[in-house]
């Protein structure tokens, strides 16, 4: 189960990054995090802007809303969204 925290500022949680996949996609949840599929390859910060530019599509917010707080060099990161609230998300993994 995906735990999204949330504030009066946004969200964070906990996301599975997978790396050079065939088309960029937005789940299932593995484990306690959400997958975030990128065609973009781990080098040079290329799959992490990748990442940021997925979720900040999917959830309607500008990429300068969405920051990685822990884990840029890992495939698990946590992530931020500003001026997003919990319900936001839950609807984002719903429709996948």
């Amino acid at each position: 189960m995906l735990v999204v925290s949330e504030d009066e500022v946004g969200v964070t949680f906990d996301v599975l990054a997978a790396p050079r996949a065939s088309r960029e996609r937005i789940g299932p949840i593995v484990g306690d995090r959400l997958k975030v599929m990128v065609t973009s390859a781990p080098v040079d910060g290329e799959a992490n802007a990748a990442v940021i530019a997925c979720l900040a599509r999917a959830l309607g917010v500008p990429k300068s809303a969405v920051t990685i707080t822990r884990g840029e060099a890992s495939r698990r990161k946590t992530i931020r969204i500003a001026g997003v609230r919990r319900s936001a998300v839950e609807q984002l993994v719903a429709a996948e």
